[in-house]
């Protein structure tokens, strides 16, 4: 998986999470297949589509957290994640 500080795209935008599809027993083939980038103060209240409960990895950027919820609609419980 990539470090926090190394959340940055090619052109040099700043990314504040990237969720990773793919799930693997090893360390080093966990952050793997479809990835979905959350730019800086995203407020998303659904996953877009065809990534509800799909979600195996996720890497969060320095001085970026990143809350998810267990219902849509930012319903139910809730969790914070940070760098």
């Amino acid at each position: 998986c990539p470090t926090a500080a190394d959340l940055r795209p090619a052109n040099g935008t700043r990314v504040c999470a990237q969720l990773y599809a793919d799930n693997s027993p090893y360390y080093d083939q966990c952050c793997a297949g479809d990835v979905l980038v959350v730019p800086p103060n995203s407020d998303v209240p659904y996953m877009p589509r065809g990534w509800s409960a799909r979600v195996s990895s996720l890497v969060v950027g320095t001085r970026c957290e990143l809350t998810v919820w267990s219902r849509k609609a930012k319903k139910g419980k809730s969790r914070q994640f940070s760098a």
